[in-house]
C-alpha cells in the first residue's frame, strides 16, 4: 500500500458525516484535526478557518513558495453524506484494487491525492504557493468554500471530485422555487364552502410536466445538455375531513450556463397565469428559495491546459474534457474570479450503500496534480 493509499484509509476511517444532513452526526471536527496535524507535520503552514457552522472549521494549509510564482489552490471537502444501510462504513477495506468505505469516492480519494501532492511540493522550492483548502459542509450548503472565497485568492484552483480523471470545466446549477396554491378551509361535508388547494395544485403539476418536457426539447449546451424542471416536495392539508386551505410545492430547476434565473422565475409566473386563465378560482404565488449558478470555465485556461498535459504524461492517454450535471463548489471559486477546473479519481457508489474508489486512479490523480503544481507554480 502506497503512502497515499494509507492516508486515504486513515481519512475514510474517520466519521465525518455532515450533521446538517443527519442530525446528531459526527461532523467534520475530528477529520479536520487529522488533516491539520498531517499537513503541519509535513511543513505546511496551517490555519484553522472558522465558518458559519460553529465547531466545524476549514483547514487551510500553505506550501509556501519562494516568491514571484503563480499560486494554485487545491479544494476538497471533508464531509460525507449519511451511512444508512452500510454495514461497516468507517472500516476501509481494499478488494481488487478498490478501497471501500463511506467517503472513499466522494471525496476523500481526491483529498488524499491533494494532500500528498501538496506535501511533496513542499520540498521542491517552487516560487508560487500551493494552498490546500479542506472544507466543511459541501454536501449541504457549502459553508466551507463560501468562507474560503471571502478570505483567500489564488491564480487558479482545482476542485477534487470523482471525475474519473476527466477534466471537468463546466457543470450545471440549480434554482429552487416554492409555489403555494390557496383554497378555503371547510369541513369535508361542506363542498359549497370548501375550496381544495391540493386539487388546485394539480393544474400546476400538469403544467410543470409540460414545461419540463418542452425544456428538454429546447437548446442544449454542448456538454451539459438542457436544463430540467421537476416537482420535488409537496405538502398540504391537515386532516381527512377538511378541505385544505393551502398546498405547498417545492420545485427544482436545473440550469445551464447562459440561463437567467430572473427569466426562469418570470416563466413560472406566466405558467401560474395560464392556470388562472383556465380556472377563475385559481390562486397561487411563487417565490425563489435558493440559487446556485452553473459554472463554465475556459478549456484553454493555463490550469486546464497544464492538467491536460499532465494527464497525457501520467496516463499515456489524451485528456478528456467533460461537463457534470451536478453542482459543485467550483462554481463559488470561479465566481470569485479564480480560474477553476475539477479533477478526481475513478469510483462508484456516489451517496450509495456500496462506495469505493480505484486506488490506482487516486495515485494517478496525485501524480497529475503534483506535475501541474510543479509546472504552474513557477
Amino acid at each position: 500500500m502506497s503512502d497515499t493509499d494509507a492516508l486515504l484509509a486513515e481519512l475514510v476511517a474517520i466519521d465525518s458525516v455532515n450533521p446538517d444532513l443527519v442530525p446528531g452526526a459526527a461532523g467534520e471536527g475530528r477529520i479536520c484535526a487529522f488533516v491539520a496535524d498531517w499537513l503541519r507535520a509535513r511543513g505546511l503552514e496551517v490555519t484553522i478557518q472558522e465558518t458559519n457552522r460553529p465547531g466545524r472549521p476549514n483547514v487551510i494549509a500553505v506550501a509556501r513558495g519562494t516568491g514571484g510564482g503563480r499560486s494554485l489552490l487545491l479544494n476538497s471537502h471533508v464531509d460525507t453524506v449519511g451511512v444508512a444501510g452500510m454495514a461497516t462504513p468507517f472500516q476501509p477495506e481494499v478488494r481488487g484494487g478498490r478501497l471501500h468505505g463511506r467517503g472513499a469516492m466522494d471525496t476523500k480519494g481526491a483529498l488524499a491525492a491533494f494532500m500528498s501532492a501538496a506535501a511533496a511540493a513542499r520540498g521542491k522550492r517552487l516560487r508560487g504557493d500551493v494552498i490546500v483548502t479542506a472544507v466543511v459542509d459541501e454536501e449541504y450548503a457549502s459553508a466551507g468554500t463560501e468562507a474560503v472565497v471571502r478570505s483567500w485568492k489564488a491564480d487558479a484552483a482545482i476542485v477534487g471530485e470523482p471525475t474519473g480523471l476527466e477534466i471537468v470545466t463546466e457543470h450545471k446549477g440549480f434554482a429552487w422555487f416554492r409555489i403555494e396554491t390557496s383554497g378555503v378551509a371547510a369541513h369535508g361535508s361542506l363542498p359549497d364552502i370548501g375550496v381544495d388547494a391540493i386539487a388546485k395544485m394539480g393544474r400546476v403539476l400538469v403544467a410543470l410536466e409540460e414545461a419540463g418536457a418542452a425544456l428538454r426539447r429546447g437548446p442544449a449546451h454542448h456538454s451539459l445538455g438542457t436544463g430540467s424542471l421537476h416537482a420535488s416536495l409537496v405538502r398540504g392539508g391537515q386532516e381527512l375531513s377538511s378541505y385544505p386551505a393551502s398546498c405547498i410545492l417545492d420545485i427544482e430547476r436545473r440550469t445551464i450556463p447562459g440561463e437567467d434565473v430572473d427569466e426562469i422565475e418570470r416563466g413560472l409566473r406566466s405558467l401560474l397565469d395560464g392556470c388562472a386563465a383556465q380556472d377563475p378560482g385559481f390562486k397561487a404565488r411563487v417565490s425563489r428559495t435558493f440559487v446556485r449558478h452553473p459554472m463554465e470555465a475556459g478549456r484553454g485556461t493555463p490550469i486546464a491546459v497544464e492538467l491536460a498535459r499532465q494527464v497525457r504524461i501520467i496516463t499515456g492517454r489524451d485528456a478528456v474534457f467533460a461537463g457534470m450535471g451536478g453542482w459543485l463548489d467550483s462554481a463559488l471559486l470561479s465566481a470569485a474570479g479564480i480560474p477553476t477546473v475539477v479533477l478526481g479519481p475513478f469510483g462508484e457508489g456516489l451517496h450509495g450503500v456500496t462506495e469505493w474508489v480505484d486506488l490506482a486512479s487516486v495515485r494517478a490523480c496525485r501524480d497529475i496534480v503534483l506535475g501541474a503544481i510543479e509546472a504552474f507554480c513557477t
